[in-house]
């Protein structure tokens, strides 16, 4: 081969690798759009995680699907590995989001948007341009979806009542009905002379203000305490 033809062949390889890396680098500005995006949404609602934590995973995901896609040309390396290891390491990261608070646990649908906005950053870097825009819109369509206040997509709330009663027939049962509960909790028994005084605790899904557990206990003298300890 003459030095000329080289040299066309050299200059030639270089502009594949430009255009490449062209096209990338607009993968990953459109990565940082969408992240932004995201995020945003999510910052409007106050959640753990927001603009920054969003935008960056989205461009990191798209910088290391890059570098996958055209960092590894000509080389017997398996190119799907990096991309592999992107899903895992950001699950890391989403673990790292979600915490308890009492006996409550905050933080998986965050941590399920951070891992599907990696997903966006990938695709992103993949080239799918349009596919991760519509994924974009898509996500952000379910986000606001699920969080209107109708029936069907509301919380289920549940609530922890404390209770302490004399049970000489049937007033264990009494107490099921009024509380529309099947069984009691953390419940222990205790015999004072010919009474047996029950202390359980009631796990309902009926919120029952201070007026109306005053008034139960009024109607039925058997019960001893009645208290409200949703944190327990």
């Amino acid at each position: 081969m003459s030095m000329f033809n080289l040299l066309s062949a050299t200059e030639f390889y270089n502009v594949g690798i430009i255009d490449k890396e062209w096209q990338g680098l607009i993968g990953v500005l459109l990565a940082v759009v969408l992240g932004f995006a995201i995020g945003f949404e999510r910052k409007l609602r106050f959640k753990e995680a927001g603009i920054r934590t969003h935008t960056i995973v989205c461009f990191g995901a798209a910088i290391m699907m890059v570098v996958s896609k055209y960092g590894f040309d000509g080389l017997e390396a398996d190119v799907s590995r990096v991309a592999a290891q992107i899903v895992s390491g950001v699950g890391f990261l989403g673990a790292g989001i979600i915490m308890f608070r009492g006996q409550k646990m905050h933080g998986l649908t965050t941590a399920a948007g951070v891992w599907a906005t990696a997903g966006i950053g990938m695709a992103c870097g993949a080239g799918m341009y349009i596919f991760a825009t519509g994924g974009t819109v898509i996500l952000i369509f379910i986000q606001c979806l699920l969080h209107l206040n109708i029936k069907p997509f509301r919380a289920k709330q549940h609530y922890k009542i404390k209770i302490s009663f004399i049970n000489t027939t049937n007033e264990s049962l009494v107490i099921k009905q009024i509380f529309e509960v099947k069984n009691f909790n953390s419940l222990t028994i205790e015999r004072t002379g010919d009474k047996l005084l029950y202390h359980a605790m009631l796990n309902t899904d009926k919120e029952y203000s201070s007026q109306v557990l005053n008034k139960i206990m009024e109607t039925h003298t058997f019960i001893l305490t009645l208290e409200r300890c949703d944190d327990v």
